[in-house]
């Protein structure tokens, strides 16, 4: 994982090389010629145009941005590039690639306390400490987004060309300081991202969806669809995983609703989970997994790999991109389908976007019980009229009837996610899909939630309740499963 960084960094040293001040010029010129396709020599030479882009990036942010790190002078830049430049024609960076991170980070930091003894700099301890960090994250790590990446307050980072960085802190969306030296720098970090699980980003391939180790979700767009600079945007998931009971502790669900949803998730019921970007789908979702038994298996399909399954038995699969010929793509559908011939128990899909509907309905309806996946849709009855569109779409000729049959057949409840106006996520609907009236699908809720107030502070203020429904359409199922008395348990406890 790391072993990839400092050759795309093209920062990596090594004391071994130090001593040998004649070979420095030998050693620059393989390194000279790595640097091009492995990605990092870049920043360093086109530092020249950032004397364009510090005016703009030092007054953009300045007024509102949120610290997030110390504010740092031009000239703090202007050191850390000379010092850089430095560093680079003195490491070899075949030698640092065989280092684990922390020794390699030991090994630049001497370099870098050489250099700056050499050059005779004038700098205080803490910003001699400041920069060694920098430097080390420039070539280790992900550059100026290593402070936002460690702090697990934050849902998303949403960097908008070299100079704005946007973060997500409780729902709510804030301008900080941090900035890169120039796009070059954050271009070549973003090719670190993606290049870390077999994909790239260029002007060829401009869009790219990626993950973190961490299982972060990641997408990418690059000049010159993205005009003003790469536009990179990183789902953070939280180093500790939320369960049921922290969504009850949020206030996203009430106590009630949650014994429900547990019901729903170890009685196998076909479910999915519609809601809006950000409002929690993928959290709900890795809840709402955890009440899987540990001997079934489980098999993800995933554009980017994101959901932190717990059980013993889990298969998780991620779509590929064409590569430069244009060839080898699997798409979700190809996933879908390869899926039920691996011998599911349930299919999770990350994300329902296209005619992969058609087959993640058939596999519920097939004797894969218990299958689950998620789309974007505003209410339940919206959510269902989108899995029929996509299915259409898919070009399969199927009558709208068919297509309504089919999901009436396979979906059982449709949970529904949202972000309110004051940036906290509530789950608003729990809702069965009972049958078809007609050319219309009949469902019913059995937990709403209402909006009853607004604090002076702008908080809503709203409760979780039930509408009133004794027997859920799979109170049958809760009872095989020898559950139905904690569903009538649940159900009287929100009345």
């Amino acid at each position: 994982m790391f072993g990839k960084r400092p050759n795309e960094a093209a920062s990596p040293a090594s004391v071994a090389t130090k001593p040998a001040a004649a070979k420095k010029p030998a050693a620059a010129a393989p390194v000279a010629k790595a640097a091009p396709p492995k990605v990092d020599d870049a920043p360093p030479k086109v530092a020249k145009p950032k004397a364009a882009s510090k005016p703009e990036a030092a007054t953009k942010p300045a007024a509102k941005a949120v610290v997030v790190d110390e504010a740092k002078s031009e000239g703090y830049y202007d050191t850390k590039t000379t010092i850089f430049n430095a560093l680079i024609d003195t490491i070899d960076l075949s030698q640092l690639a065989q280092l684990d991170v922390e020794a390699a980070a030991e090994e630049i930091r001497d370099i870098v306390n050489e250099i700056i003894s050499i050059k005779g700099l004038s700098m205080s301890i803490s910003e001699q400490e400041s920069l060694l960090q920098d430097i080390c994250n420039d070539v280790l790590g992900y550059g100026p987004l290593e402070p936002l990446l460690a702090r697990d307050d934050i849902a998303d980072i949403m960097v908008n060309g070299s100079s704005r960085v946007f973060i997500e802190v409780s729902g709510k969306i804030q301008l900080t300081n941090v900035r890169f030296r120039d796009n070059s720098q954050l271009m070549n970090i973003c090719q670190r991202i993606v290049s870390q699980v077999g994909r790239r980003v260029d002007e060829a391939s401009p869009i790219c969806d990626a993950r973190l180790p961490d299982g972060s979700r990641v997408n990418v767009i690059a000049p010159p669809l993205s005009i003003d600079g790469p536009a990179l945007t990183i789902r953070k998931f939280k180093k500790d995983k939320l369960k049921i009971e922290d969504l009850v502790k949020f206030g996203s669900i009430s106590e009630a609703g949650a014994k429900v949803l547990g019901i729903i998730g170890a009685c196998r019921i076909n479910t999915l989970i519609s809601g809006g970007t950000g409002s929690g789908k993928t959290t709900l979702l890795n809840c709402m997994t955890s009440f899987i038994e540990s001997d079934e298996r489980v098999i993800t399909c995933e554009d980017a790999a994101e959901l932190q399954l717990q059980q013993p038995h889990v298969v998780r699969l991620e779509t590929r991109p064409p590569n430069l010929e244009g060839q080898g793509q699997v798409t979700m559908r190809d996933l879908v389908k390869n899926c039920l011939r691996m011998r599911p128990e349930r299919i999770i899909v990350g994300e329902v976007r296209g005619s992969e509907a058609f087959d993640l309905l058939q596999a519920m309806n097939t004797g894969h019980d218990g299958s689950m996946g998620t789309l974007h849709a505003n209410s339940p009855r919206e959510a269902l009229q989108r899995l029929e569109s996509m299915i259409t779409m898919g070009g399969l000729g199927l009558p709208s009837k068919t297509i309504r049959e089919m999901i009436v057949g396979s979906v059982d409840v449709v949970i529904q996610a949202a972000r309110l106006r004051d940036g906290s996520r509530r789950i608003t609907h729990i809702t069965e899909v009972l049958g078809t009236e007609g050319d219309t699908i009949i469902t019913q809720d059995l937990f709403v939630y209402d909006i009853t107030d607004e604090d002076g502070d702008g908080n809503i203020i709203g409760r979780h309740r039930s509408t009133g429904i004794a027997r859920p359409a799979f109170w049958d199922r809760a009872r095989y499963y020898g559950r139905h008395g904690d569903l009538a348990e649940a159900l009287d406890e929100a009345e």
